[in-house]
Parts: structure tokens; C-alpha cells; sequence
């Protein structure tokens, strides 16, 4: 009972189901009846969980591979063409074979020998590709840590336009989130950093600092950027972290309001202007920002969602006393490509 196994009954028993620790494969004959089914997974299997799943929901089978493949990796040989793929769904009745079975036998491949013979069919796994798809045997440490690098690249790629806080945040997970992980340091305690970086930013601003506020915020917007990232990498390995880091959106309208904060708090007072005057540009800055994703194409609007780039831009205005000339520019540049942008996409979307 190591702490990831304890960690996984925990996570089962939460969730309705009932979690036993089985030393043989004998003991599992008091706890399967002819009415339930097998999922038997090899020892060391290392695959692509959206693609295991997506083929033992597919009814009983026994997952094959190509024998060059299969071999290469490690694999049982079936017969002359199929190699095994480690993991299958079976009847419950097939498991009183293994009373027949020697105590120190491999339960697993026992139990797909007497599948196959009790003619559970094959089903082919889909090819292995290393970028993609992962469908490994994993017997050492070594071939783990071979392997993390590129588990991690495809964990964290997707399809959304890059910017550069995310373009920087890829190469910090890719590079280091390795470590963090393994030092116990994932998603949750880079949420934690992010949320600490946002509450210095609040602060310097109340202290005067506003373009330092500004550059805090950028960092925390790093952060959470990186957080999201890390969470990718742990679905699947530890849910409960990521119940505890929470959602990463929330954290986007924390950062914006402290920005519109900052930036008003920054603005020149004059004797006639109301308070929240000073913060009225600012806040139709930050409005138009968030609106302009709705009625424009992703693509055109990657580097609008980044907010690190936006609050060293306006940090950088403040601290060579534009900042004011700099907010109503870019809340005018905005609310044009507002208007001017979804005419012309609709345009390129026709042609």
C-alpha cells in the first residue's frame, strides 16, 4: 500500500466505487462473479488513456498490436502476426481458470491465454506514434524518464493560437515541469505563486509603485498560464490537486480587475474629475478586451487574451509618464478593430 495506491482508493471510494488490494491472482476468485467483466492491464502499460478507453468501450476484447511493433516495445507474441497489447476486457466467468494456475504465474498473461482460447476476439490498437499516441511497456525508471518529455509535449499541446506569455509559459513547463512534479511542486503551488504575485501587485499599487504593480501582474499571468499547463500534465494522475488549484479563468478577471486598479490608481487627478472618472479608461479598455473574442476569430485575437504583454506594455507607458495617452489609444485601436476585423473575416471566410 504505497502512497499512490492509497491516494487512488481514496480517490475511488469518493467517487462510489470499491477499491481492493489483491496480492495474487487466487484472491480474485471471491471477488468476481460470472456476471462482472475484466479489465486487465499489463504490468509497466503505459498508453494514451483517451485511447485505451475508447477501445475496451468497445465490448470484450483482447488488444492486439502488429507483431514488428509489438516485439520492438516489449511485448508478448500471440501468434506469427499479433503481438499482445497488454490490456483487455474479458468475462468474469474466465476467471476461475486461474485456480488452476500455479501461485507464482503471470496472472495477466494466464488470463489472456484462457480469452483467447475461450474465443474472446482481437481487436487491433491503433498505431503508435510517439507525438500522439503512446502505447509503451515501462520496466525501468530509465525508460520512464525517456519517455516524460515527450508524455509532457502531449499534454500541453493543443490548438489554440500561441502568444507570447504561452509560448513562454510551454517552454518553462517542457523544460522544468519535469522537476516540479517530480518534487512535488505541480499545478497547485504554481496557482498559489500566481495568486501571491497578483495580492504584491495590489499592494505595490497601494503604495504607489503602479508600473511595478503592473510588471507583478505580468508575472502572475506567467504563472498562470504555467499552473494551467501543469494541470494538463496531472488529469488523470491526481485529480484531487486540481480540484484545489480550481479553475485558471477565474483568475484571469483578478488580474484584469487589478489592472483597471493599478492603471486608475496611476492616473493624473485633477480637481474637477470624479474618482471614478480616473477609472473609467482603463475599465473600457479592459471591456473591450474581453468582448472583442466574441464577435473576432481566435486567431486574430491570441495576443488581445494576453494579459503579461498588456500590462508591461502599459507599465512601460507609466513609467515614461504616458500612461494616460497610452490607456486611450489602446482602448480607440481596440474598439476599431472591433468594428473594422469581423467585416473582414467574413470577407476572407467567403472568398
Amino acid at each position: 500500500m504505497r502512497p499512490e495506491v492509497i491516494e487512488l482508493q481514496h480517490y475511488a471510494e469518493e467517487h462510489g466505487a470499491q477499491f481492493h488490494v489483491v496480492p495474487r491472482a487466487r484472491s480474485l476468485l471471491g471477488l468476481v462473479t460470472a456476471n462482472d467483466e475484466l479489465i486487465v492491464l499489463g504490468d509497466g502499460l503505459f498508453v494514451t488513456p483517451c485511447a485505451a478507453a475508447v477501445l475496451l468501450e468497445q465490448g470484450q476484447a483482447v488488444l492486439v498490436q502488429p507483431i514488428d511493433q509489438g516485439l520492438a516495445a516489449g511485448f508478448e507474441r500471440i501468434d506469427l502476426n499479433c503481438a499482445s497489447a497488454a490490456a483487455m476486457r474479458i468475462p468474469g466467468s474466465m476467471i476461475e481458470a486461474v485456480a488452476d494456475l500455479p501461485e507464482d504465474c503471470d496472472a495477466a498473461s494466464a488470463l489472456q491465454r484462457v480469452a483467447l482460447q475461450g474465443g474472446v476476439r482481437q481487436r487491433a490498437i491503433p498505431a503508435v506514434d510517439q507525438g500522439k499516441v503512446f502505447w509503451s511497456l515501462l520496466r525501468t525508471d530509465t525508460e520512464a524518464h525517456q519517455l516524460e518529455p515527450q508524455w509532457i509535449r502531449l499534454r500541453t499541446s493543443d490548438d489554440v493560437p500561441p502568444n507570447p506569455s504561452r509560448f513562454l509559459a510551454l517552454i518553462f513547463v517542457r523544460r522544468l515541469g519535469p522537476s516540479l512534479l517530480h518534487a512535488g511542486s505541480g499545478a497547485a503551488h504554481v496557482a498559489i505563486g500566481a495568486a501571491m504575485l497578483a495580492a504584491i501587485a495590489l499592494a505595490a499599487g497601494w503604495l504607489g509603485f503602479f508600473a511595478t504593480g503592473l510588471i507583478f501582474c505580468a508575472l502572475g499571468w506567467l504563472c498562470r498560464e504555467a499552473s494551467g499547463l501543469l494541470a494538463r500534465v496531472e488529469t488523470g494522475i491526481s485529480r484531487t490537486r486540481l480540484q484545489v488549484l480550481g479553475q485558471v479563468h477565474s483568475y484571469g478577471w483578478t488580474i484584469d480587475a487589478i489592472i483597471i486598479v493599478l492603471l486608475g490608481w496611476g492616473a493624473p487627478a485633477h480637481p474637477w474629475q470624479h474618482l471614478s472618472d480616473r477609472f473609467f479608461p482603463a475599465f473600457m479598455l479592459i471591456a473591450v478586451l474581453r468582448l472583442l473574442p466574441r464577435v473576432i476569430e481566435k486567431r486574430w485575437t491570441a495576443w488581445l487574451d494576453d494579459r503579461a504583454l498588456l500590462a508591461l506594455t502599459l507599465s512601460a507607458a507609466l513609467a515614461s509618464g504616458l500612461g494616460s495617452i497610452a490607456i486611450h489609444s489602446a482602448a480607440v485601436i481596440a474598439s476599431l478593430a472591433g468594428i473594422v476585423l469581423p467585416g473582414l473575416t467574413k470577407r476572407l471566410t467567403r472568398t
